[in-house]
């Protein structure tokens, strides 16, 4: 049996290590600068797609396509993680995790054409799962905290910092080192997060659960059962899991229609965020710098969505939240697709797009968290979260095939990422409602 220090020297198991202050910060920070690691060389992709194709010499409904293609590899490698996390452990998955975005990141540059991208851009699949980790691992770091829906809003709000330095950064170091050593910059920050992760302690309530796994295999089942009590574990808890776990009478229509809703939102997300700048070029006529500098401002605006959805998922709950969030994203997303392509009603209009469409998710990742049981707490998380990129292939691909039927970019974006946005909120609205009350959560079916 392995024991950790306690700050006064004493050994301590490691189910029963303390969450300070300390260490929560310390979780957090890095838990923050490994989203917006991720986040940074996915959207990356998508920013400077118009510019890959250029280099290239593909047209929009080839690069689309290719972009399609990659992200059905995303969603291959992404089956992997939540087995990684119910397996490994919270701590040893964001190392794994963050060392294969690292790899894809830079490699990235070192593509020789369409076939070797897609390839490559597959294993990003393992970054952009890292979302899935924090769902899970702060959700048990932070089990007695207070205002914890907010404290997550601040880590999740990696998303729209990560895609602010993409399009800061690319708009700075295009044009001095070129697409492909962007790239690498990339990597470079995901191995940052990686040496910083292996100072993290592992969460307790997984400790607690491979303890209590240990003492029934050696015959101890009052003892197993002790700990598990003591850490709110359930019965199952011991058991071999799988994905069959997550869909049991209790849970199989919550899982159901939680993976539906990232499905249709993910749609909106390929469109309005990785292909932003395809959108504001070709729909509304922006010029390529300006689509970036709109990029940038609305990323901002972004940001402040994630803590407000956050602050708000405390006080009227998280469900709730995030179906009015998205519901508002659609009305406003719609308005700026119809309206004209006037710079000053365009850049508030998709600002405030991003800023209903992103920020619910600082409600919604913590949300899963909450509403799964610890032992397939990873499991559901990751089954929910691996119809992201097959969102994003649907999202892509309907793209593609109305741009290549002669749709105008501006309706093809209101049928794929406005109608994405109304349908998913619609979805999830038929999950569970999870009433919290600080330490103890309730599922209501």
């Amino acid at each position: 049996m392995s024991t950790l220090n306690s700050p006064h020297g004493r050994s301590v198991e490691p189910w029963n290590v303390k969450i300070t202050k300390k260490t929560i910060t310390q979780v957090s920070v890095v838990c923050f600068i490994a989203w917006v690691a991720s986040v940074y060389d996915y959207t990356l992709f998508g920013t400077l797609l118009p510019v890959i194709a250029e280099d290239f010499g593909w047209t929009t409904a080839q690069s689309t396509a290719i972009n399609t293609f990659a992200t059905i590899g995303v969603f291959i490698v992404s089956l992997l993680v939540g087995t990684i996390l119910d397996k490994m452990g919270r701590k040893k998955a964001l190392i794994v995790l963050m060392l294969g975005g690292a790899l894809a990141s830079g490699l990235t540059g070192l593509a020789v054409g369409a076939v070797s991208l897609v390839i490559i851009r597959s294993f990003t699949g393992f970054s952009m799962s890292e979302e899935v980790v924090n769902a899970v691992y702060l959700n048990e770091i932070y089990k007695e905290a207070k205002s914890r829906g907010l404290m997550y809003s601040l880590v999740q709000g990696g998303w729209p910092v990560g895609a602010l330095i993409s399009a800061g950064l690319s708009a700075l170091l295009l044009p001095i080192i070129g697409w492909r050593w962007t790239f690498v910059v990339a990597a470079v920050l995901s191995l940052v997060v990686v040496a910083m992760a292996l100072r993290l302690p592992e969460s307790p309530t997984f400790a607690a659960m491979q303890e209590v796994k240990r003492r029934r295999a050696g015959g101890d089942v009052e003892g197993a059962h002790s700990l598990a009590a003591e850490h709110d574990l359930e019965e199952a808890a011991h058991h071999a899991t799988g994905v069959k776990d997550v869909f049991t009478p209790e849970l199989r229509w919550h899982t159901i229609l939680l993976a539906l809703s990232w499905f249709f939102n993910w749609i909106s997300i390929m469109i309005f965020s990785v292909l932003g700048t395809t959108i504001l070029v070709d729909a509304k006529g922006v010029s390529f710098d300006n689509a970036l500098v709109i990029l940038v401002l609305a990323n901002a605006v972004g940001f402040v969505g994630y803590v407000f959805h956050g602050w708000l998922g405390d006080k009227i709950t998280r469900k709730r939240t995030v179906v009015l969030g998205w519901l508002a994203g659609g009305i406003v997303s719609l308005i700026m697709l119809l309206g004209p392509g006037i710079p000053a009603i365009i850049i508030p209009l998709y600002a405030l797009t991003l800023f209903f469409l992103t920020g619910p998710y600082a409600a919604l990742l913590f949300y899963m968290g909450e509403s799964f049981p610890a032992h397939v707490r990873g499991m559901g998380t990751n089954v929910a979260h691996v119809m992201a990129p097959v969102g994003g292939i649907a999202g892509s691909g309907l793209l593609t095939i109305l741009l290549a039927a002669g749709v105008e970019t501006g309706w093809a974006a209101i049928i794929t990422g406005t109608g994405g946005l109304f349908i998913s909120a619609l979805c999830m609205a038929g999950t569970h409602t999870i009433r919290d009350a600080h330490q103890k959560t309730t599922v209501i079916a």
